[in-house]
């Protein structure tokens, strides 16, 4: 139990957090929310560093049934989370996560346990929880002044660990003689200690002041009636958002559960570095563009900008992966700029997209919500096109097929994009004529 006087010292540290300095305060709170998330994908993303070679069930490889069944968890998870999280209540963010960390924890510990091919079923339970870590982290970043370098610092995350990870996981495997089975919840307790430093400085970081709110207005949970209210408002647009971010998280968890397959076939086995190097640059560059619109004060440009943003995309990964397939560029280079291409889009979404769309129309809600209604469709469309590919229905080679796929969704992004900036557009002179925008 604290006392009075630590609880006053640590409301003294967390205004000196916050008002001391920016770059102090936008240090502090990003490198939080990297470490927890990094943290999280040890929990989610090591079996895809694993081939399970030979091993085949239900008519499948075991490797595509375990991504499809850990898919099957997050996909519930992303729908349960549109309520969880947009309602969520700020004061039990930190207990809600580490209960759910240590159910992801359990369960792949269990996973290691159970004999084969049964195993596969409690990757279900290691997806739900690990579904809403994402929107507890960034409920402590949105609404700030800060939030684009906030949620770019946070976002880097999900192409940093991805490659870190699965580095890690074939380092255990490769040096230590580890077991497919056993190296997803070794390569887990390796970072657990880094989870609880950075949910320690998540607790840490100030609520938002009256200036947050002046610039990004008030965000607060939402119930059913004001869910569903939002969504009345800005149909077109969210629909619109949906099929954008469906193909953007398919060709993205392509990319990402099957990166050993993808840099095997194009002449790079045997080397787990490549995994973690190749995801550097983009890391950078995503960052960089997407923590520069901090500098854009005006919401109405910034909303726009990061739909051009968006729109680029869509251009970069139908452009690079044509002149890939008519061997102008290199494997290397091809791989590093569609998920530049990629993750660009995809990130803008979670960080920026959202955060200036409830800025520039004033609605007091939060992100969660639209978030989480991307994302539950977004995976459950992944889920879709892996149960396909898996099925044996579709005999492809990887790099074909991922081919394919980046043609598809490139074009669709460019159309989609287009599309969104005219109805926006639209909305926004209707919003202006009714003086509803402040």
């Amino acid at each position: 139990m604290l006392d009075s006087n630590s609880i006053s010292e640590k409301s003294l540290h967390r205004n000196w957090l916050h008002k001391n300095c920016p770059i102090t305060f936008v240090s502090f709170s990003g490198a939080a929310a990297f470490i927890t998330y990094c943290s999280m994908y040890a929990f989610r993303k090591p079996f895809a560093a694993a081939t399970f070679d030979g091993l085949h069930f239900l008519g499948m490889d075991y490797k595509v049934l375990l991504i499809i069944t850990q898919a099957i968890g997050y996909t519930a998870s992303k729908f349960i989370g549109i309520k969880v999280v947009s309602e969520l209540d700020p004061n039990k963010r930190i207990r809600i996560l580490l209960l759910l960390m240590g159910i992801a924890g359990v369960s792949l510990l269990l996973f290691a346990i159970i004999p084969f091919p049964y195993n596969f079923l409690i990757l279900i339970v290691n997806g739900l929880p690990l579904g809403l870590v994402w929107g507890i982290v960034f409920s402590f970043l949105e609404g700030r002044r800060f939030t684009e370098v906030l949620g770019a610092i946070m976002a880097s995350s999900f192409i940093f660990a991805s490659g870190v990870v699965k580095a890690a996981g074939r380092m255990i495997i490769d040096n230590y003689g580890v077991s497919d089975f056993w190296m997803p919840v070794l390569t887990a307790v390796l970072f657990i200690p880094i989870l609880f430093v950075g949910i320690y400085m998540l607790q840490q970081i100030p609520p938002r002041d009256s200036e947050d709110e002046m610039y990004r207005t008030k965000r607060k949970p939402m119930d059913a009636a004001e869910r569903k209210a939002f969504f009345s408002l800005f149909a077109p647009g969210i629909i619109l958002s949906i099929i954008t971010y469906v193909g953007l998280t398919i060709f993205r968890d392509l990319r990402d559960n099957f990166a050993v397959e993808l840099w095997a076939d194009l002449g790079f086995s045997h080397t787990p570095k490549l995994l973690a190097l190749s995801e550097i640059p983009i890391a950078l560059g995503v960052l960089t563009i997407i923590g520069l619109m901090i500098l854009i004060k005006n919401n109405r440009i910034a909303f726009y900008t990061n739909q051009l943003i968006i729109l680029t995309g869509g251009i970069l990964l139908l452009t690079f992966t044509l002149l890939f397939m008519q061997q102008k560029v290199s494997a290397l280079w091809w791989m590093i700029m569609i998920g530049f291409s990629m993750y660009l889009p995809y990130i803008s979404f979670h960080v920026m997209f959202y955060e200036r769309w409830i800025a520039l129309f004033r609605v007091k809600s939060n992100i969660g919500y639209l978030m989480y209604i991307s994302d539950a469709f977004g995976y459950l469309g992944s889920t879709l096109v892996l149960c396909f590919k898996g099925s044996g229905y579709n005999q492809l080679p990887w790099v074909m097929f991922f081919s394919y796929a980046g043609i598809v969704i490139g074009v669709l992004t460019v159309i989609n994009g287009i599309l969104s900036i005219l109805y926006f557009h639209k909305k926004e002179k209707r919003f202006v004529s009714t003086a509803l925008i402040g």
